[in-house]
């Protein structure tokens, strides 16, 4: 998840500056989980607003969702997943080892 400093709900409230470091910092971050996890591709996005499934609906935030070949579908993945199959520390590591 890549999170702007500005505490706001609105996309529009990000000034250009603002707006650039978070798209700097996606592109970062999907180089890291390509290296450290070689998925097939991604979905990433911004869920704006309750009524469109932000969980965290005062503050703006995008999600970084690997993806592989025959893996579930896009919601149940930022939804309920039911199953992790790399410890997060493990994977921490890994994304950390990237960003180096």
């Amino acid at each position: 998840m890549v999170v702007p400093y500005k505490h706001t709900a609105e996309l529009s409230d990000l000034s250009d500056e603002e707006t650039l470091e978070v798209m700097v910092l996606l592109k970062k971050m999907q180089a890291a989980l390509k290296k450290t996890s070689n998925p097939d591709g991604f979905n990433i996005g911004s869920n704006l607003g309750k009524v469109a499934g932000a969980g965290i609906d005062q503050h703006v935030h995008f999600h970084i969702v690997p993806r592989w070949n025959g893996d579930t579908n896009f919601m149940p993945v930022l939804g309920d997943t039911k199953l992790i199959s790399e410890d997060m520390r493990d994977t921490l590591l890994k994304i950390r080892k990237a960003l180096l």
